[in-house]
């Protein structure tokens, strides 16, 4: 090897003889693996390799930019891509093959250096600080990998419908929100909680509007499925031993599944579908989706998280019979951080407080729930997350809408929840006004707009 080579490349042609000189190019080829993955290829040995690493290197980097730029500038179109299971995909390869490049590129930079021409104080923190980069780097990039699979996995156990997009219906997306309550003493499952949640489509504002399941004589839309079934409303006529709200999904269910041929298909149930329309039938609203939850898997998503913080106002029970007997443990008043399973109980607990009041106690849980699980302890505990996504979650709302709708909410995050509840004294579970409840809904999220102050002129 000439000196002048020696001094044109001193990278590629270094002066082996010089423990200083092999020192400072060590430390010169680590940290340009670190901060320019392939340059030190580039520069001290193979170029193909170099560029190859390069290339994937900036291309991943203008991905980050625009996906940056997308953030300010069309956030829903980064959140739709980001939730889309191709696009999860595509992510998935990539990551996982920058991490395996990664430790090649690495490996091979060790190589390059050849410690033992480098000092020997100087050889244990090259060699230390080379492996540490490669774990976070190449584990950063694997875990990412993982997290997109995880991702795709959740949507697509979650969300098994991949129908069309639907706009908004008159400015609001309207949803049944149903918890899951099944039982060894029971024939089937019944709701355990049912409400109508009303975002606005603009500014992401959010209605619920809680539902008594002891609600009777609940009228269907015309010409529904339910309607041809029950056109005087679900009375004493029905076929199941109480005629009441939340005995309608068990009874289509058992006996009736034929009135939905389509739903299985279209990634619900018969009885959840016979369920929308009784809750159109009661809001006057036209109801584009259902979610369902799984009131034990919920349990276990609160604790995947970490918990929930509720201000409780009175001491419940959280076993025992309705007299009380046999309490062996209570929700005391004041702070509590609950874990999954003490949430459930508190939205849950029916002795010594009425069924209106489970009702409050769940919205304030729902509430609670929104405004403390944000993205930054969601992404922490992501992989617990999406595994018990599937089990806790059941909805039909389109896959390609879900980026809109987690668009929509932080903007809901940032307002207040408005609560609606057709209960006593209001509202008679036991003779209830329809036409009452309609104009309650119509005026929740109609508001009429204040009249002019006259002239005082």
């Amino acid at each position: 090897m000439t000196s002048a080579a020696t001094a044109a490349k001193p990278m590629r042609y270094p002066d082996t003889r010089s423990r200083e000189v092999m020192t400072k190019r060590a430390w010169w080829l680590v940290l340009l693996n670190l901060l320019i993955p392939g340059s030190a290829q580039v520069l001290a040995g193979n170029r193909k390799l170099g560029r190859f690493g390069l290339g994937f290197t900036l291309f991943l980097w203008l991905l980050v930019v625009v996906g940056v730029a997308l953030m300010f500038l069309a956030r829903e179109v980064l959140f739709t891509l980001a939730t889309n299971p191709i696009a999860l995909t595509v992510a998935q390869i990539l990551l996982a093959a920058y991490a395996i490049l990664w430790i090649v590129l690495t490996l091979d930079t060790l190589r390059l250096v050849r410690l033992v021409k480098a000092s020997p104080n100087a050889r244990l923190g090259v060699a230390l600080f080379t492996t540490l980069a490669m774990v976070l780097v190449a584990g950063g990039a694997g875990y990412g990998a993982v997290v997109a699979g995880a991702t795709r996995g959740s949507i697509s156990s979650i969300f098994g419908n991949t129908g069309p997009s639907e706009p908004p219906v008159d400015g609001y997306y309207n949803i049944l929100l149903l918890g899951g309550d099944a039982g060894p003493d029971r024939d089937g499952m019944r709701p355990d909680s049912m409400s109508v949640v009303s975002i606005n489509a603009e500014t992401g504002q959010a209605t619920t509007m809680s539902m008594p399941r002891d609600l009777v004589d609940i009228p269907f839309p015309e010409g529904s499925e339910m309607a041809s079934l029950y056109p005087d409303g679900y009375d004493e006529s029905c076929d199941v031993d109480v005629c009441q709200l939340n005995s309608i999904y068990t009874e289509i269910e058992l006996k009736n599944p034929e009135l939905f041929p389509k739903a299985t298909a279209e990634a619900s149930e018969p009885g959840i579908e016979a369920m929308k329309q009784a809750a159109e039938g009661i809001t006057g609203l036209h109801i584009q989706w259902y979610v369902l939850i799984d009131m034990y898997g919920f349990a276990t998503l609160i604790d995947t998280l970490g918990g929930v913080d509720i201000d409780v106002k009175e001491r419940l029970p959280m076993d025992g019979d309705a007299d009380l007997e046999n309490v062996t443990k209570w929700i005391e008043p004041g702070e509590q951080h609950m874990d999954g399973w003490t949430a459930l109980m508190y939205a849950r607990s029916r002795h010594s407080t009425s069924d209106y009041d489970r009702m409050e106690r769940q919205h304030i849980l729902q509430t609670a729930m929104l405004k403390q699980f944000n993205p930054a302890n969601v992404l922490a505990r992501f992989q617990d997350v999406a595994a018990a996504g599937g089990d806790v979650v059941k909805t039909d709302v389109p896959q390609g809408m879900l980026g809109y709708f987690v668009n929509l909410a932080l903007k809901t995050r940032e307002l207040p929840i408005n609560s609606l509840q057709f209960v006593p004294p209001t509202i008679d579970p036991e003779e209830p006004d329809y036409t009452l409840i309609h104009q309650m809904v119509q005026d929740q999220l109609f508001p009429p707009s204040p009249s002019p102050e006259p002239d005082a002129g």
